[in-house]
């Protein structure tokens, strides 16, 4: 086992990847992010493993599908049993925190986490349960709605606000913490944002920002309901778009909003990276999110699509193990677990029989990779499981229910032209299909997510009857433990809280 080096993870909400083609792009106000890039190794093509909070969280964490998990939508329950990154970190010595958003459902809320600072801003029980025994049927109080688009604006506070706020104080006040404590443990730190996930509202500070932005109106413009493809139209659907009449200005301030939450997270980003830097603590940086977000194109928004906007996520990665730079082959956020067990120097048959991720340690000192990256959607909007592949440049999407898409993404980056059924093709098509073969029984998949489904709701029913218990965390706070109490010597106290303690003017 190689030297222990600390490790500070950056998770974001919906951030779409597209706008991170090698680093921040040009045009965002993203100055801390930009200096990370530079020192970081730079993935191009990172995608998610499921374009939906919890399913994509839980992926990142175990090294996971969702059919290898079974956390398939927003309340599937994630088994304490199975490993994540901070069980193989913990195991092999770390000090394992979380700040912010995971998204865990179930009574597990710490899944290898020694301490968690903050509670999660979603619910952990069953009750966001798809049902694809209905399929079509809006579950009206939590399925989205495109009332972030019609109520996008400023505000100096909201609830995502004031939950964010709030991840980065305890985020900045756990690295002085573990700056002048004395347990000499390496750390991991994964800081986890819930922006800039809708809805769409940004502080005037950064709202200003995009004024003038050339960028607040989708590249691709809104296609009819009749022309989407059978999955976009589900998602219509899901979204009751029906109900909203959605105008150029709308889509405006949605998008400024947005782009002024990548400002708003950019200060608080730096203002982490400023606690570390003047502790003077040497860490590995991760900066990635679960998923993306359309943001108006093809009239689409928010995820549950595998088209780029949805899928594809920033990933950037800053250690001296692998050398900045810009890496183009694709690669998932289920490749994230097995990443950081080799950087924290694991013995790798630690992890291997735990994840389907392939670590990218070797991309960043010249390597290459040659299997394809696989992404999975069986949540709200589908009325089956979906799968896809992504491969060199060709993006394949199957559902038993819909004709399957084959995209060139070099050609076609926008993917506006479905190849499947260009005879051009049907040698690319045949190796496609073959590898989802391989890999996938969809039949199978289907049965099992149905029936984590039925379970979740009679238990979901039967547990909100009577007594209640409900399962969100309950950040701890001794408070007979903290600033000056009478068991403690005030000389020692005032000088163990201090960093630097010797430092004298």
């Amino acid at each position: 086992m190689g030297q222990s080096k600390n490790i500070l993870i950056f998770m974001v909400d919906q951030l779409n990847g597209t706008f991170f083609p090698d680093g921040p792009a040009d045009w965002l106000h993203a100055p801390n992010l930009k200096r990370l890039a530079k020192q970081s190794t730079r993935f191009e093509n990172a995608y998610t493993a499921s374009p939906l909070c919890a399913p994509g969280r839980a992926a990142f964490m175990s090294g996971q599908l969702p059919s290898q998990n079974g956390v398939y939508d927003n309340a599937a329950e994630f088994a304490s049993s199975l490993p994540t990154y901070a069980h193989h970190l913990r195991r092999a010595g770390y000090q394992t925190c979380l700040a912010g958003k995971m998204h865990f459902v179930g009574p597990d809320q710490l899944h290898g986490f020694e301490e968690r600072l903050t509670t999660d801003i979603y619910p952990a029980d069953f009750g966001w349960t798809p049902d694809y025994r209905k399929a079509g049927e809006r579950i009206d109080w939590w399925y989205h709605n495109m009332g972030s688009v019609t109520g996008a604006g400023c505000a100096e506070i909201s609830n995502q606000l004031e939950y964010d706020d709030e991840v980065a104080y305890q985020s900045m006040r756990k690295l002085y913490h573990l700056a002048r404590g004395k347990d000499q443990r390496p750390w991991c730190l994964t800081v986890s944002f819930t922006h800039p996930h809708d809805p769409y509202v940004a502080r005037k500070k950064y709202w200003d920002m995009y004024e003038q932005c050339d960028h607040l109106m989708p590249i691709v413009p809104p296609i009819p309901y009749e022309a989407q493809d059978a999955h976009s139209k589900r998602i219509f659907d899901a979204n009751d778009w029906r109900s909203y009449d959605i105008d150029e200005s709308m889509v405006k301030r949605s998008r400024q909003a947005y782009f002024a939450n990548i400002s708003y997270l950019d200060e608080k980003i730096g203002e982490i990276l400023g606690v570390l830097d003047a502790t003077q603590q040497e860490a590995t940086i991760l900066f990635l999110s679960d998923h993306g977000d359309m943001l108006g194109e093809r009239g689409l928004w928010f995820k549950m699509s595998f088209y780029e906007g949805s899928s594809r996520v920033p990933l950037l990665i800053s250690t001296p193990e692998m050398a900045a730079g810009l890496i183009r082959t694709p690669v998932s956020t289920i490749d994230i677990s097995p990443t950081l067990s080799e950087l924290a120097g694991l013995d790798a048959a630690a992890f291997q029989p735990w994840t389907t991720g392939e670590s990218l340690v070797h991309l960043g000192q010249g390597g290459t990779r040659k299997t394809p990256v696989a992404m999975e959607y069986a949540a709200e909007g589908s009325h089956a499981p979906m799968i896809s592949l992504r491969h060199e440049k060709w993006k394949f999407n199957r559902c038993t229910l819909d004709p399957d898409q084959l995209f060139d993404l070099d050609a076609d980056p926008f993917e506006l032209e479905n190849l499947s059924n260009n005879v051009n093709f049907e040698a690319v098509l045949k190796k496609f299909s073959d590898m989802c073969d391989a890999r996938w029984d969809l039949g199978r998949f289907d049965q099992e997510v149905r029936a984590s489904q039925a379970r979740r709701w009679i238990v979901y029913e039967a547990l909100r009857q009577g007594g209640y218990y409900p399962w969100d965390y309950q950040p701890l706070q001794k408070a007979s433990e903290q600033f000056m109490r009478n068991h403690m010597d005030l000389n020692s106290l005032e000088d163990a809280k201090r960093f630097p303690r010797d430092q004298v003017f």
